[in-house]
């Protein structure tokens, strides 16, 4: 099972779409790990600086519909080549949360005045998240303050998660 735990990049900006994730110049690559120096790097964001803001992170947590746009699983792939395995978002793109899951990612949804709170308490400080995903819940802490939260995963797609995605899921089950 992966990692599901680490240190939180926020991105304070709704949606952020599948052409900023990973710009549509680098679907030709082959393999997941050609993507990942590109992650992000068309996004224009305050203090954001692509290729330095995401290293070691292993977490993000940013505003609604994330991953909007093209369908593409290079997406999640390219978070998946930088280690980051949880996406936590007010809501998601149908599309790209399916294919979080389908590549054995978590993508969390949380309501807006939750993910308010969050860049209020913890984004100005760097951030440690731990994950109970047994548990379906999360802490962050930062800044000496430390704090719990609790989230919704469907069974199938805890299932994806636990075994690795939706290759590893058939090759179990069928």
């Amino acid at each position: 099972m992966k990692s599901f735990g680490g240190n939180v990049l926020f991105l304070d900006r709704a949606d952020i779409n599948t052409d900023e994730i990973i710009p549509a110049k680098y679907l030709t690559e082959i393999t997941k790990e050609a993507l990942g120096p590109h992650l992000l790097e068309d996004l224009c964001l305050e203090g954001f600086m692509p290729g330095k803001s995401t290293q070691d992170k292993q977490v993000v947590i940013t505003r609604a519909n994330f991953g909007c746009g093209s369908s593409r699983e290079h997406a999640p792939w390219a978070l998946e080549a930088n280690g980051i395995h949880v996406v936590i978002a007010a809501s998601f793109a149908r599309i790209f949360r399916q294919n979080m899951f389908n590549c054995g990612l978590l993508a969390i949804e949380l309501p807006e005045n939750r993910i308010a709170g969050l860049f209020e308490t913890f984004a100005a400080h760097p951030t440690l998240l731990t994950m109970d995903l047994e548990g379906s819940a999360f802490t962050l802490e930062a800044a000496g303050r430390q704090e719990r939260f609790l989230f919704d995963i469907a069974p199938f797609d805890r299932a994806l998660v636990e075994v690795g995605g939706w290759v590893e899921y058939a090759d179990q089950h069928y």
